[in-house]
């Protein structure tokens, strides 16, 4: 019997895929709303609505729950801070960034619980690495595709955008994000070599 058949046999049946998604969504959500300490089996199951030996199946261990949601987090969140790859478009830069914050607001606040947790738990350190590395590297390409290659421009850019985001998740953004974009847009704008 399949993956598939066993699922429609007991009346859940799921495309392929939609299962092992939910559960990443459900990790989110809880730790988004909880924080990582409470992120079990458990919790992810009662989220999702399903057993918790199918968070085990999927997963194995929480730690890889956790890389996996991560990885799609930074996937999913990747494109509101580059929506056109290689452009070189620097009016596009963190287009569609601060709509993406309020429509998914536990993506993001996934990953700064994450980052918060790291510095208690040192083995998480990688994982965020790799989730700031992510940004870095999709913004300095965007950058360099518009003549601005400078790693430290690209650092000092994910610094703006990442501080934007936590004000907006937190409430406490004094001026719309969208404004302040815009004028970061500007600034780089002014600082593209001429062609």
């Amino acid at each position: 019997m399949t993956n598939e058949t066993a699922g429609a046999s007991r009346g859940r049946a799921r495309p392929h895929g939609t299962g092992r998604e939910a559960l990443l969504e459900a990790a989110v959500r809880v730790v988004a709303r909880q924080g990582l300490r409470q992120l079990t089996y458990r919790s992810v199951a009662k989220e999702a609505g399903v057993n918790h030996g199918l968070v085990t199946h999927y997963f194995g261990s929480i730690d890889e729950l956790t890389a996996q949601a991560l990885r799609r987090s930074l996937d999913s969140s990747v494109p509101s801070v580059t929506p056109e790859p290689g452009s070189g478009r620097l009016d596009l830069l963190g287009d569609g960034l601060a709509e993406f914050v309020a429509e998914q607001p536990e993506t993001q606040a996934f990953q700064y619980e994450l980052t918060l947790e790291s510095r208690r738990r040192p083995e998480l350190a990688p994982q965020v690495r790799e989730l700031y590395d992510g940004y870095r590297a999709a913004i300095r390409a965007e950058l360099a595709a518009a003549g601005l290659d400078d790693e430290g421009l690209a650092a000092l850019v994910f610094a703006a955008l990442d501080g934007l985001v936590f004000q907006q998740i937190c409430g406490v953004d004094e001026l719309p994000t969208e404004r302040v974009l815009d004028t970061l847009r500007h600034v780089l704008t002014r600082l593209r070599p001429e062609s």
